[in-house]
């Protein structure tokens, strides 16, 4: 068993971008080790909700990004674009896609990865695979391959929403995400500061005009 802790890192002071408002959402850009929504205690309260909440009062959450991860959130401005998105959300009719930085050369273009998800209680929050778990699919394709780093840099499209997803699709396949800290083995964890996982690209219909929206942010490594 792994018996690495499990830490918050320290405050994070780097801005949160507001990439896009109207009178429906806003769209932001997360950095990594920022939370989506408040933990407990007081030293874990900032975190995009609240910095969003202080420029907007009618601000509501839709979905979440783990604390490593960065890039594209979407929040609805009142209680009717929460739930026009929130069901588009359920309904799997959100179009996501992640950058990922891999360990070692993904051998096929494309593919996908189709292995149920259940929560793994005794090592909490970490989730494994298990066929008493939730169906779950990723679908995964190569952008760049690194032989001088022994690394591979893919496009995932996450189909269903389950914790920790990619990390541990990734992981199943063979190339765990670099400076994954509940995933990854130590050395490709110390491959870099952070968990090189970026949602780059969001796609949804707008809750007021109908028309389809495509925001896109690139990931700040490559």
């Amino acid at each position: 068993m792994d018996s690495r802790p499990f830490h918050l890192p320290p405050p994070c002071t780097e801005p949160l971008q507001v990439l896009h408002v109207d009178d429906a959402l806003v769209i932001v850009n997360k950095p990594a080790f920022l939370l989506s929504v408040p933990g407990r205690g007081p030293l874990k309260q900032d975190c995009v909700q609240h910095r969003l909440a202080d420029q907007y009062d009618d601000i509501r959450l839709i979905h979440r990004l783990d604390l490593d991860t960065s890039g594209l959130m979407v929040f609805a401005r009142g209680a009717d674009a929460q739930k026009f998105i929130a069901r588009h959300f359920q309904e799997r009719r959100v179009k996501k896609e992640y950058h990922a930085r891999v360990a070692g050369l993904v051998n096929q273009d494309e593919g996908e990865i189709e292995l149920p998800i259940i929560t793994d209680w005794i090592n909490r929050p970490r989730q494994k695979i298990s066929e008493d778990g939730k169906w779950a699919l990723t679908r995964y394709r190569v952008l760049q391959r690194d032989p001088a780093s022994d690394s591979t840099l893919v496009s995932l499209e996450p189909f269903t929403g389950r914790s920790h997803q990619l990390r541990i699709h990734m992981r199943e396949l063979g190339h765990p995400i670099l400076g994954c800290d509940l995933y990854a083995p130590e050395d490709i964890l110390a491959r870099s500061p952070r968990l090189l996982l970026h949602a780059c690209k969001l796609g949804l219909t707008h809750p007021v005009s109908g028309q389809w929206q495509v925001y896109e942010c690139p990931p700040p490594f490559s």
